[in-house]
């Protein structure tokens, strides 16, 4: 018996720390029937700085941190206003949280948020935590959003690849056959945000701009490209800050448009070099490294197919990964697989998740 579809609003706030997008959808959990209103909610600049510095504080923590608890509140009122800027009713959230530490090799991940503060400001139930049950179970958990990425390109040609480039860049391969097969790439935006950080005191490259004013040092690209990462089979993920050090020394001494252009460069070849059965037939980009004109025209250079955003198929490519914990809370409610061997590594396909319920009215 098929089940009825539920209005769901997912939230998602990315390793690029730019602020908490959310997005309504309708599912059951299975086909999306009908999309509807997505916002953003930029950070203010001293959350987003505290973020920044929690990202380098995560491995010392404790949940009762007190500097913890306090951003952890500051972040999750401000997913409430995200929430409520949809303007729609819903019957679940999905509240991804911002992650600030992610080390599967160590069976550990860490999403922060308020999820019963979350379900009690807003008085709709709160599905979160949707990473913990894949990483015990001896998978990656990450990435999640493949499933989402199958449902929305049912209909498009295979093979096709679909990459993702926040913090950190993510692929999904879909086979003709119905394969899917996911890994985290390399970075993403993560590094070339705290560059731009440094030298143009700006929260990003916008446009890409930085980075296509530079020229990729090849032998520097090369360096970068000879971490063991790289030679690791799939699945496999990444932390935000997991290429730090090799960053920090590769690009000591460039010019920082340079530097800029070289990770631009890395971001596109080490998306290039992701391990898949066979060639895809078109890639499309989402995610916010979609709007840097380095990178996507690094990638260009790199694929004989084309290279798109999301938008070419009528994806929107801001919501995509907000509208996909829309989509997995559903599933998560329903008992449905988040993750599969061939996404993150678990043993069987595996359901995930908690539920947070807003206090009783009388």
């Amino acid at each position: 018996m098929p089940h009825k579809p539920l209005r769901a609003i997912g939230l998602m706030s990315g390793t690029s720390l730019d602020g908490v997008d959310a997005a309504w959808l309708e599912t059951d959990g299975l086909t999306i029937t009908r999309f509807g209103p997505a916002v953003t909610l930029l950070y203010q600049d001293d959350l987003r700085a505290d973020l920044r510095r929690l990202l380098d504080l995560a491995p010392r923590l404790t949940p009762d941190d007190p500097f913890l608890q306090t951003v952890e509140d500051r972040l999750t009122r401000d997913h409430a206003i995200a929430v409520s800027m949809t303007g729609r009713a819903a019957d679940l959230i999905g509240f991804h949280g911002q992650t600030i530490l992610h080390a599967p090799q160590q069976r550990r991940t860490w999403q922060i948020g308020n999820a019963p503060l979350l379900a009690r400001i807003t008085r709709i139930p709160v599905v979160h935590d949707f990473r913990s049950n894949d990483v015990v179970h001896g998978g990656e958990g990450a990435p999640l959003v493949p499933l989402f990425h199958a449902a929305l390109a049912a209909a498009l040609p295979k093979p096709l690849l679909i990459v993702n480039i926040g913090g950190v860049a993510n692929i999904t391969w879909l086979g003709a056959g119905g394969e899917i097969i996911a890994l985290d790439s390399g970075p993403g935006n993560g590094p070339l945000d705290d560059l731009a950080q440094r030298h143009l005191g700006a929260a990003f490259d916008e446009n890409g701009a930085f980075a296509a004013s530079g020229t990729v040092d090849e032998a520097r690209l090369r360096t970068l490209l000879a971490d063991p990462f790289f030679a690791r089979p799939a699945p496999k993920s990444l932390d935000r800050l997991s290429f730090q050090t090799l960053i920090s020394r590769a690009t000591g001494g460039l010019a920082p448009p340079d530097a800029a252009a070289t990770l631009a460069a890395f971001t596109a070849a080490a998306i290039k070099a992701a391990p898949v059965p066979a060639p895809p037939v078109r890639v499309l980009v989402t995610g916010g490294g979609r709007h840097n004109r380095a990178i996507m025209a690094e990638l260009a250079r790199r694929f004989p197919v084309p290279v798109q955003p999301v938008e070419a198929v009528g994806w929107n490519g801001d919501a995509l990964e907000a509208q996909c914990f829309a989509y997995l809370a559903v599933r998560s409610r329903r008992g449905l697989a988040l993750s599969l061997p061939t996404t993150t590594g678990v043993p069987t396909p595996l359901s995930g998740g908690r539920l947070a319920l807003p206090p009783l009215t009388s």
